[in-house]
């Protein structure tokens, strides 16, 4: 039986033609072939430019640009869809959008770190956002996995490097190498590349791995996470956890009242 995904990204997907293409035609490798992934950005004129990563930085401004995702989750499931995935490292509004909707949300970031901790005994993540790395660490504790955390690091490049380098990708994967190599030193046996654009770029040149440590494709994770929980869910009824202040599900029309009187 088919699935489909709600795939949910922080940049305007519109104005970035070659990374949406190639996010399509990773996805259409990744997942089996009776999954399809309907890909969803934020609106047109989000940001200023087309590029988030001066919003990511700030706690309050990844805060109100949750909203989206938020609504972007409820609208998923209002459209029958099977999974909601939200595709980027920093996971805006994660906790909340499961604490409202009833079919399965995964995460990039959490996705990628779970898998990480069957692949290796730590993991490590670079990053082309520098002040995201206070955020990631956060996460981190928030999943439970501090103890498997060997820490977030920033690497030489950033966003335009890496749209430049689909054409070219050579240099900037050997900045990579460098840097996963630095991070290995400081005890990372598996490396959490970010943010997606980073991601698709290593996977489509083939880079699986640095010296023997796994460099893990985060968006081949959450796509197969999703397909579990949906499988689980048709076999035997498994679903989220409904007790208690972060998971209890809100009376559906009171949750339609409040999106209204914030005009969401």
């Amino acid at each position: 039986m088919a699935i489909r995904i709600w795939h949910q990204s922080f940049t305007v997907l519109s104005d970035l033609s070659a990374y949406d293409e190639a996010l399509t035609a990773h996805f259409a490798r990744v997942a089996s072939a009776d999954t399809e992934i309907v890909m969803h950005g934020m609106r047109p004129g989000t940001y200023r430019s087309n590029y988030p990563g001066d919003d990511i930085k700030h706690v309050g401004l990844q805060y109100l640009h949750g909203l989206q995702f938020i609504q972007a989750g409820i609208e998923a499931e209002r459209q029958g869809f099977d999974a909601y995935a939200i595709s980027t490292l920093p996971e805006p509004a994660l906790r909340e959008v499961r604490a409202l909707i009833d079919i399965p949300v995964v995460g990039y970031g959490e996705s990628a770190m779970l898998q990480a901790c069957i692949f290796g005994r730590r993991f490590g993540v670079l990053m082309f956002i520098r002040d995201m790395v206070d955020l990631i660490t956060d996460n981190a504790f928030r999943h439970g996995l501090s103890d498997r955390f060997a820490g977030a690091r920033t690497l030489p490049f950033g966003f335009t490097d890496i749209l430049k380098a689909f054409d070219s990708p050579e240099p900037l994967i050997e900045l990579f190498k460098a840097s996963a190599r630095t991070l290995i030193a400081e005890g990372a046996d598996v490396i959490i590349p970010g943010e997606a654009p980073l991601n698709v770029l290593l996977a489509r040149n083939g880079i699986n791995e640095v010296d023997g440590v796994p460099v893990l494709d985060s968006l081949a994770c959450w796509i197969k996470q999703a397909e579990t929980l949906v499988t689980l869910r048709r076999a035997n009824g498994m679903k989220t956890s409904r007790r208690g202040y972060f998971s209890a599900l809100p009376d559906p029309t009171r949750l339609r009242e409040v999106m209204a009187f914030y005009n969401l």
